[in-house]
């Protein structure tokens, strides 16, 4: 089965593309895009149209080389529709125990979202090893060498929010496992063409850093 580390040891780029607004019928161009140019780790937040129709378009076409999930995810009821899938990613805006629990049962990985310390070490207690430092922007590098001190090394952490080709190496260089980037790589009505230029463009920042 596919996982986040067998991923990150085979090559992928540590990124998360976001793809919030996605349509059903562009997901797999969209995604094929993406997947070309390294990056393996693709979610569809759930406020996008037709979210778990795309999710499984995605998760069809490339779910045997590349992470697919959803974004945004809020309650136990979107686990259930998310694990019925065949998708494994699963990323939330906060930190909820309960539905990190779900999600871990169904055999998901796990990525909730936190600001805290103190919310940190309940997604952990949770189950969470990869946690989504949410929104990044707001904090600094120094913020996140300051948290890796403290949560246990098998943690990974996760930028996410105004995350950029300017500033993801200096995410990566404090630490962050990966990112995730919403934005600068994907718009809704973006071409797959425009998709893959930055994608591209960011997977080559990140490799310079």
């Amino acid at each position: 089965m596919i996982s986040t580390d067998g991923l990150l040891a085979a090559g992928a780029a540590p990124i998360i593309a976001i793809l919030r607004g996605l349509r059903p019928e562009e997901a797999v161009d969209i995604g094929r895009a993406l997947v070309d140019a390294g990056i393996r780790l693709i979610e569809v937040p759930l406020n996008s149209p037709d979210p778990f129709a795309s999710i499984a378009r995605l998760q069809e076409a490339f779910g045997d080389h590349a992470m697919i999930g959803a974004g945004t995810v809020l309650d136990t009821a979107a686990v259930e529709r998310l694990a019925a899938t065949g998708a494994r990613l699963m990323v939330t805006p906060n930190t909820d125990p309960e539905v990190i629990a779900c999600g871990l049962a169904h055999g998901l990985e796990v990525v909730p979202g936190f600001l805290t310390p103190s919310e940190a070490f309940a997604a952990i207690k949770a189950g969470a090893r990869r946690l989504k430092l949410f929104p990044a922007s707001e904090q600094s590098t120094g913020y996140l060498r300051a948290l890796l001190d403290v949560v246990p090394r098998d943690v990974g952490i996760w930028a996410v929010g105004g995350v950029t080709p300017e500033n993801a190496s200096g995410w990566l260089a404090a630490g962050a496992q990966g990112v995730a980037v919403w934005t600068a790589l994907y718009q809704s009505g973006a071409s797959p063409a425009d998709v893959s230029a930055r994608a591209k463009a960011l997977v080559t920042a990140i490799a310079h850093r």
